[in-house]
C-alpha cells in the first residue's frame, strides 16, 4: 500500500511552520494514543503513520529531503522511521515529550538504543542498477546468560510519581525512572567481563539492499540494527549514508551524465564514429562531418535512473574541437597551404548555434 503523503497525514500545508506542524501531530497523537484507544489496531496504525511523518516534517533537513524527492529520500520506499518497522517504544521514546503530559508523565516504556552509523561508498555503475551491500558494523547487544530483577526504585513500573501540593490541590507528575531508565528493570546476573548495563559489543555483517539511483548525502535506514538500550530494550537502527565516488570520465548532475569529448581537427571535418564511456559500457557514437567545437550530442535514457523509478535520465555528449599546440614543419606547411581556402573561413550558419541556444537545447 502506497504511503500516504506526510503532509496530508497531519492535515498541514507544505507552507507549514514548524509550530502549526508541532500542534498537528500532538492532536493527532492524542486522539490516537494507545492509553485511549486500547485494542484498537485502526488507531494504532494512525499514531504510527502521524509519528512517522512527524519524524520527517518536525525536523528542517528531513523536510527539506522530503520535498525535494518524496518518500524516496530515506531509502526503498521507506520514511521516517523506516516504514513500518517502528514500535511504540520508538515514539515514545523519540516523542514521548510531546503528548506526554496529557496521560500522566513523559510517555511509557524504555528508551532506545542507539543509532550507528555508517557511509558507504558507491560507483556512478552501482547507482545506475541498484546494488546490494554487505556492511560489517559492532553494535551492542544484551549479553548471553543475562538475568533480571524488578527494579527496587520504581518498583517495576518505569516510571516515579510525584504529587506536589499546589494552591489549586495536588499534582500527580511521572517520569522516567533514573535507575531502569524506563525498563522496570535492573541486571541481576551477567557474564564475567560484560559491564554493569549488561551489553556486549559484537561483530555483524548486515546485508542491505540500495535501490538505483540514489545520491551522495542520501540515507538508508536498516530498522532495528543499531545497539540494544539498556535491559534489553528496543534496538536502535542503522543509519547508511550514501558516498557517491567521482567516476573518471562522466559527471553526474541529477539523474544527467555528462561526457566531454576531444576530436582532432580532421576527425570533426571529415566525421568518424567513436566510443565513448556509459554506465552501461561502451556506447558507439557517429560524428557528422562538419561538426562544430562545442556541439552536445544526447543519449537518451543513458543516464541514471531515478531514485523514485520515474524513468531515467541522458547523457550529454559536449564536444570539443582539439587545436594542435606543437606543429611540425611539413604539418604547418600542410596548414598554410589550406587557411585561405574558402572552405576553411568561418561561416557561421542558423543551425550553427551559440552558447546560449546550446544550453537551452541542452536542458529542453
Amino acid at each position: 500500500m502506497a504511503k500516504r503523503d506526510y503532509y496530508d497525514v497531519l492535515g498541514v500545508s507544505k507552507g507549514a511552520t514548524a509550530e502549526e506542524i508541532k500542534k498537528a501531530y500532538r492532536k493527532m497523537a492524542i486522539q490516537y494514543h494507545p492509553d485511549k484507544n486500547p485494542d484498537d489496531k485502526a488507531a494504532e496504525e494512525k499514531f504510527k503513520e502521524a509519528a512517522e511523518a512527524y519524524d520527517v516534517l518536525g525536523t528542517a533537513e528531513k523536510r527539506q529531503k522530503y520535498d525535494q524527492f518524496g518518500h524516496q529520500a530515506f531509502g526503498a520506499g521507506a520514511g521516517g522511521f523506516g516504514g513500518g518497522g517502528m514500535n511504540m517504544e520508538d515514539i515514545f521514546s523519540h516523542f514521548g515529550d510531546i503528548f506526554g503530559d496529557a496521560f500522566g508523565g513523559g510517555g511509557r516504556g524504555q528508551a532506545r538504543g542507539n543509532n550507528l552509523r555508517v557511509r558507504v561508498k558507491m560507483s556512478l555503475e552501482e547507482i545506475a542498477l541498484g546494488v546490494e551491500k554487505k556492511i560489517k558494523i559492532k553494535r551492542a547487544v544484551s549479553a548471553e546468560g543475562l538475568t533480571f530483577k524488578s527494579c527496587t526504585t520504581c518498583h517495576g513500573q518505569g516510571q516515579i510519581t510525584r504529587v506536589q501540593n499546589t494552591i489549586l490541590g495536588q499534582m500527580r507528575t511521572a517520569s522516567v525512572c533514573p535507575s531502569c531508565q524506563g525498563s522496570g528493570k535492573l541486571v541481576d546476573k551477567k557474564p564475567d567481563g560484560v559491564g554493569s548495563d549488561g551489553l556486549e559489543r559484537i561483530e555483524e555483517v548486515v546485508s542491505i539492499r540500495i535501490p538505483a539511483g540514489v545520491q551522495d548525502g542520501m540515507q538508508l535506514r536498516v530498522t532495528g540494527k543499531g545497539n540494544v538500550s539498556f535491559a534489553g530494550g528496543a534496538a536502535g537502527d542503522l543509519i547508511v549514508a550514501i558516498e557517491e565516488e567521482e567516476h573518471a570520465d562522466l559527471k553526474r548532475d541529477g539523474n544527467h551524465l555528462h561526457f566531454e569529448l576531444f576530436l582532432s581537427f580532421t576527425e570533426a571535418a571529415l566525421g568518424t564514429s567513436v566510443d565513448v564511456p556509459t554506465v552501461q559500457g561502451k556506447a558507439r557514437v557517429k560524428i557528422d562531418a562538419g561538426t562544430q567545437s562545442g556541439r552536445t550530442l544526447r543519449l537518451r535514457g543513458k543516464g541514471l535512473p531515478s531514485v523514485d523509478s520515474y524513468g531515467h535520465g541522458d547523457q550529454l555528449i559536449h564536444v570539443q574541437v582539439w587545436t594542435p599546440k606543437h606543429l611540425s614543419p611539413e604539418e604547418k606547411a600542410l596548414l598554410e597551404k589550406l587557411k585561405d581556402a574558402k572552405n576553411f573561413q568561418p561561416n557561421p550558419t542558423a543551425n550553427d548555434r551559440g552558447f546560449f541556444d546550446r544550453v537551452r537545447e541542452m536542458f529542453s
